[in-house]
């Protein structure tokens, strides 16, 4: 199988294997009595990041940090500017300032983190052990303030992302052995895509930084996608958007941590020189456009894409 070829059954591997990985685990968690608030909060709201994790852990074992690092930032500037703006131009996006107020200064708080790692030039093991801790007070400060308030408006964002998942739920032995197979399916799916990508990089005479960013990203941010089409074509934009912030505090704190846990890497300089920046700066733009009447409409969402047009035009081309 040629580069292209490892490429492509890896990205469908990672969205097949991250879709079913998802929606056994959902489904399981529906049969313990998981609350949908907490489901839309872990499970949805990351699960879908499942792709972008054993991407990054394959790569950096690997040694491409490039690829490991590159996905991360791609990955969030992705989730931003193009599937952010996507949903935003098929239908005005709502926010929830209740939600944003609490997930919105904690997504600024991991985007910080990662800007002084990166601008160290090395992600290490105690760095990972802060991102990681830091998303464990997260989590916990999250389920206990909304168990608190369980009729509360950023409760019931976490409950619709529980609900946004389509198909029905299945028994516990069925629920947990489709859970087994995508997350096979994926850990098959990203070894695929980071033997293709590294081929591809050498061949093209890319760094794997750019194929990272580009590539690998867009093509294991598949599931938030998905996730933030169908919640807008239910009337869910809220949905979407808290998917997209959810999905990118865990890109950071979670797949970045915990990579950096197992694997220490160096940061290659082309992502400290530029996309380190276009990160931050797209994180700012949806804060300022979400705050901005708490709606994020098409207008926004038609400029979101064509600045991450523009970005993948100057990786590519310049």
């Amino acid at each position: 199988m040629g580069a292209l070829g490892l490429v492509i059954a890896g990205l469908a591997g990672l969205v097949i294997g991250g879709e079913m990985l998802v929606r056994g685990a959902v489904s399981a968690a529906r049969s313990f009595g998981i609350s949908p608030m907490v489901i839309g909060l872990t499970l949805v709201g990351f699960g879908t990041s499942t792709p972008e994790l054993v991407t990054s852990l394959q790569a950096a074992l690997s040694g491409s940090p490039g690829i490991a690092v590159g996905n991360v930032v791609g990955s969030n500037i992705g989730n931003i500017l193009l599937i952010l703006g996507i949903a935003a131009l098929l239908a005005p996006v709502a926010v929830d300032p209740a939600a944003f107020r609490r997930d919105g200064g904690v997504l600024v708080l991991a985007t910080l983190l990662c800007l002084g790692v990166v601008l160290l030039g090395e992600a290490g093991r105690m760095a990972g052990l802060v991102f990681v801790i830091t998303l464990g007070l997260y989590l916990a400060w999250t389920i206990l303030s909304e168990c608190r308030t369980p009729d509360s408006p950023a409760s019931t964002v976490y409950e619709a992302e529980a609900d946004a998942l389509p198909g029905p739920d299945y028994a516990m032995p069925v629920a947990l052995g489709i859970a087994l197979i995508g997350l096979v399916i994926t850990i098959l799916g990203a070894r695929f895509l980071v033997s293709g990508a590294v081929d591809i990089a050498q061949a093209a005479g890319l760094s794997e930084a750019v194929i990272g960013l580009t590539i690998v990203a867009i093509g294991t941010s598949m599931p938030e996608l998905v996730t933030a089409v169908i919640a807008v074509r239910k009337g869910q934009g809220d949905v979407a958007f808290g998917n997209v912030i959810g999905s990118n505090i865990f890109n950071i704190l979670g797949i970045l941590g915990v990579t950096a846990l197992i694997q220490p890497m160096t940061v290659p300089p082309e992502i400290i020189r530029l996309d380190i920046w276009v990160m931050s700066a797209a994180t700012l733009l949806m804060i300022l456009f979400a705050r901005t009447g708490w709606l994020i409409g098409r207008r926004e969402g038609g400029l979101m894409v064509a600045l991450y047009a523009a970005y993948l035009a100057w990786l590519l081309l310049v």
